[in-house]
């Protein structure tokens, strides 16, 4: 369920006053761990490191992404694969079409 339209979008005010001491030059990082902060416009062009758990993922901010949560562009889970039979054949699919066809000789007397 989204915020009340009258409670306006929730940012973290210890990241406003982050924002208001750095200047958007590019290398700057921004450490947080509110992943729940909506992007307002005025952090289009800053760098941020969200926080996922584990590490921060360099994050920046561009004009698409006002409105939306900071947490949304820091991924928490780390997809390895999937098990079974399908998977199997996938891979086994990959292996072959990697293998380096032969090459085509001319037929002879043309």
């Amino acid at each position: 369920m989204s915020r009340s339209a009258k409670k306006g979008p929730y940012v973290d005010p210890k990241l406003l006053k982050k924002l208001a001491k750095v200047q958007p030059d590019g290398k700057t990082m921004i450490k947080t761990w509110a992943r729940d902060s909506e992007i307002s416009p005025e952090m289009v062009g800053y760098f941020f490191g969200v926080h996922n758990g584990k590490n921060f993922i360099e994050v920046k901010v561009n004009e698409d992404m006002i409105g939306h949560r900071l947490g949304e562009f820091s991924p928490t889970r780390k997809f390895t694969k999937h098990s079974g039979k399908m998977q199997k054949e996938l891979e086994q699919k990959a292996v072959e079409g990697s293998a380096p066809a032969a090459p085509v000789k001319p037929a002879p007397g043309k």
